[in-house]
């Protein structure tokens, strides 16, 4: 493991008196104006490779000096340098560098006086700051180049939130706040907020910092109001305070090791929890509704009043409205409630990846959270539940808490267009993939198809 992150080279120009250059120790009064050259950029500041700690700076990133036990100065990345003045620095002891990202300091930093500074992450979205520390090798004289190593202060935590449901969401459990003592160069972590990282909705990466605490395993939950429960390992901080390894976590879905690369959902269309029913959909419908049957209130979407008048996803001229065929067999995108409701790379798993689900997994009926289910357990360790929701026939829900339907986004072949195929299991050892009317209101679990 390399300590080294990034040699800032620094020259500074005094623009105090001329005796006040002569000095060597004590304190150098007036402002220095101070030119710190960042080399070998990689782009965001967000970037951090675990391996080597390298860390990048984009334009205005704030670096906090320290001299002699306190704040001096703030240096502003301006191009390719950092540029600023400090104020009053202690000859012939080192430069302390602080990068904290861009945030504000919770309290108002005077130069030569502040011997603290708190910075509060928890409402940070897209951009997250690294927490990074950084000493000169040669004391302050006043003038002349400056190298620094900056080593970490923080673990990072990479979160993949394509979200499951399509509102913002957040990280609780974390240590959010972090208060950095320039008397002693040390950083202190605390939780702010309860300890709520706040995420955007929508698709794409996030960033967010998990500071570091003692070490071993640290549970912290995520989703919508903290819907999901996660047990993470904290990354090792080695003695003089660096990263030594980042971890990636992903709260969406669950990797179960199956052949395919496939990605599950941890919860169901219109769930926030694992165990959550969530909404239940005719096939081929994306809105759940209050009404599920081929005619009346509410009638299925593609037929003509009964299961034998589809206009759509039918191969057999019997079942078709005025023998209508159009020889569609997996739903299109703009039909699939997965796709509809949560974008991205989602959508509905087809009849073959509900076969290799169940034949990659060990499955047992269990219960989470007081809820009855499935739970699939792969060799990988990792697993996913499925609740017993049961499905909804008119205006009725039946069999919830004893039996599971999920369907699948793939026709029924044997003989009749007006089923279409689904996961099936209840409380015995029964856990097959069979077909089921299409007017019926299902529960949906998504898979995640990386692009």
């Amino acid at each position: 493991m390399k300590k080294t992150i990034m040699i800032l080279a620094a020259m500074a120009l005094v623009l105090g008196l001329p005796q006040c250059k002569k000095q060597t120790s004590g304190i150098l009064e007036g402002n220095v104006e101070i030119t710190l050259d960042v080399s070998a950029s990689k782009g965001s500041r967000i970037h951090v490779d675990p391996a080597t700690g390298d860390v990048a700076f984009e334009q205005n990133d704030v670096v906090y000096v320290a001299s002699g036990g306190k704040f001096v100065g703030t240096l502003i990345c301006r191009g390719t340098v950092f540029k600023g003045q400090i104020t009053d620095a202690t000859l012939g002891e080192p430069l302390y560098f602080f990068f904290l990202g861009n945030k504000t300091p919770a309290e108002t930093l005077t130069a030569g006086t502040s011997t603290t500074c708190s910075v509060n992450i928890s409402d940070q979205t897209s951009k997250l700051p690294v927490i990074s520390f950084a000493a000169s090798n040669e004391d302050f004289s006043g003038k002349g180049n400056y190298t620094a190593f900056f080593l970490h202060k923080a673990a990072l935590v990479k979160f993949d939130v394509t979200m499951n449901v399509p509102v913002p969401a957040c990280i609780l459990g974390m240590n959010n706040k972090v208060t950095v003592d320039f008397s002693t160069n040390e950083f202190t972590y605390s939780q702010a907020d309860d300890g709520c990282i706040q995420l955007q909705a929508g698709t794409g990466e996030r960033w967010a910092i998990l500071l570091p605490q003692a070490s071993g395993t640290h549970t912290v939950t995520a989703g919508p109001g903290g819907g999901f429960s996660i047990t993470v390992e904290v990354p090792t901080i080695a003695e003089n305070g660096y990263l030594v390894s980042g971890i990636n976590m992903n709260f969406a879905s669950v990797d179960l090791g199956l052949p395919s690369g496939l990605l599950w959902a941890t919860c169901n269309v219109g769930a926030d929890t694992p165990e959550g029913y969530g909404d239940y959909f005719a096939w081929g419908e994306t809105e759940p509704k209050s009404y599920y049957y081929w005619s009346d209130r509410t009638p299925y979407k593609y037929c003509n009043g009964n299961r034998k008048g589809l206009t759509k996803y039918c191969y057999a001229s019997d079942f078709g409205d005025n023998g209508f065929t159009d020889d569609l067999t997996t739903l299109e995108p703009g039909d699939d409630a997965a796709v509809a409701n949560w974008g991205g790379n989602w959508r509905m798993p087809t009849k073959a990846e509900f076969e290799e689900l169940k034949n990659n997994t060990t499955i047992t009926w269990t219960q989470l959270n007081g809820v009855n289910g499935r739970l699939f357990t792969a060799t990988n360790g990792n697993s996913l539940f499925l609740p017993a929701a049961g499905y909804r026939e008119q205006n009725t829900l039946k069999y919830d808490g004893s039996y599971g339907y999920y369907w699948s986004s793939s026709l029924y072949m044997v003989s009749c267009p007006a089923d279409a195929h689904y996961l099936y299991f209840y409380t015995s050892s029964q856990c097959f993939v069979s077909d089921h009317e299409r007017d019926h209101g299902l529960t949906i679990r998504p898979v995640y198809v990386a692009q």
